[in-house]
């Protein structure tokens, strides 16, 4: 099997060298082998970076990565892990989904009903809003 370097893998996985080596850093790969000086990567690095790059297009950080590789029993399945964790990242974005819908319709209010000419009234309108509850 031949060893790849981390431009390889880099390519091939499409993210830069410079996220590899800081994935090492952190610790979600292990350190690479060295040949002459070069981190030297099988394939098994490829596997683990597509995990990583498709959980961070769900959503995930790189700390929820980490809990996924390292932050559960080591005989819990890889199915159960993920399950887990999307279970919470749902819920999460279903609370910001809420956030958004709020700050949609205050966007829609402000750009329907703001006729302030200076900056004073618009935040005197807005102080006297919040303390009338409105």
């Amino acid at each position: 099997m031949a060893l790849l370097t981390i431009s390889e893998v880099a390519k091939q996985v499409g993210i830069q060298p410079s996220a590899i080596r800081y994935y090492e850093q952190i610790g979600i790969l292990p350190k690479a082998q060295r040949a002459s000086g070069q981190r030297r990567y099988d394939n098994a690095v490829l596997y683990r970076l597509a995990l990583v790059k498709r959980s961070q297009e769900m959503g995930f950080t790189l700390d929820e990565v980490r809990t996924l590789f390292f932050g559960f029993r080591k005989t819990m399945p890889i199915s159960e892990r993920w399950k887990k964790l999307s279970r919470k990242k749902l819920a999460e974005l279903e609370t910001l989904a809420e956030q958004i819908k709020t700050m949609q319709s205050l966007l829609k209010k402000m750009s329907d009903h703001c006729t302030c000419t200076a900056l004073e009234q618009c935040g005197k309108g807005i102080f006297n809003k919040m303390c009338s509850g409105s």
